[in-house]
């Protein structure tokens, strides 16, 4: 089989499968798990492709028609600068997370040597993401679950340039550990609604339950931050998280409640409230 033909069955099978973008994962799809490389596929066009590299791309289109995330079978993902490890068992990065670490890299910009504190840390995506935005920031990075914790560790690994470090946590009980002052604290913690996590599409639904579950009403977590973290912030220092559709004025509120001040929201691409800045006096 030629690589076009292999293209066009890929394509074919996506497209049944009722994925939003067929043509752009068809192209990851051979790049990658094909082993044809960045930009090959239209200039190979006309080679030929072993069966056994077919047997393994026309598998993956198979998972993926299925609903199987994309970046879980190509086993990494791209996140700013960065090109992080991931799989199943933890939480895909995505582009408005890549905004939550701007704002922090922003707002750190004139400390010295900042302390920076990043929970339910996941991938290591947003620790990382600021490290790699601000390299003089020190970063740890604090994660319960075994699974993401392997993958953090792995991307710690990837660029040993930036100091973050992983270190095992429940930031819903184990608050008291960590007595450090920091300059900030950063998350993307879970903040669905536990009702609402069988209406996800299924494509999320292959994501782990722990890193989307966010209790009840979805704020479980920014309760525990606003509470019991955020005391940990020097004067001037911030919290900045990521939230989900509609719950910014609770959050806010949340932030409030605990005497923070200058509390602001932030707008992803889509126009939406997606993250909650907040500043202790």
């Amino acid at each position: 089989m030629k690589v076009h033909e292999l293209m066009d069955k890929t394509f074919q099978r996506l497209l049944e499968g009722g994925c939003d973008s067929p043509s752009f994962d068809a192209y990851c799809l051979l790049e990658d798990v094909g082993g044809l490389g960045r930009g090959n596929v239209r200039r190979c066009a006309e080679h030929e492709v072993s069966s056994e590299i077919c047997n393994r791309v026309l598998e993956a289109a198979n998972r993926r028609a299925a609903g199987e995330p994309l970046q879980y079978l190509l086993g990494t993902w791209d996140f700013l600068n960065l090109t992080l490890a991931v799989g199943e068992g933890v939480l895909i990065p995505r582009p408005e997370t890549e905004q939550l670490c701007e704002l922090a890299a922003q707002k750190l910009r004139n400390v010295s040597s900042p302390r920076v504190l990043d929970l339910c840390a996941g991938s290591g995506c947003v620790g990382l993401g600021i490290a790699s935005l601000h390299p003089a920031v020190s970063v740890t990075a604090l994660e319960k679950s075994p699974q993401a914790f392997a993958y953090l560790q792995q991307n710690v690994a990837r660029y040993p340039q930036l100091a973050v470090t992983p270190e095992t946590a429940d930031i819903l009980c184990d608050a008291k550990r960590y007595t450090e002052t920091v300059d900030a604290i950063v998350s993307n913690p879970p903040y669905i609604p536990t009702l609402h996590l069988a209406g996800l599409q299924r494509e999320v639904q292959h994501e782990p339950s722990m890193a989307l579950d966010g209790g009840a009403d979805g704020l479980e977590f920014y309760r525990v931050i606003a509470a019991q973290w955020c005391e940990k912030l020097r004067k001037g220092g911030f919290v900045a998280v990521e939230i989900g559709i509609g719950q910014a004025q609770d959050v806010m509120a949340l932030f409030s409640e605990a005497g923070l001040v200058n509390v602001q929201t932030f707008s992803d691409f889509a126009g939406i409230e997606r993250i909650i800045y907040a500043e202790r006096a």
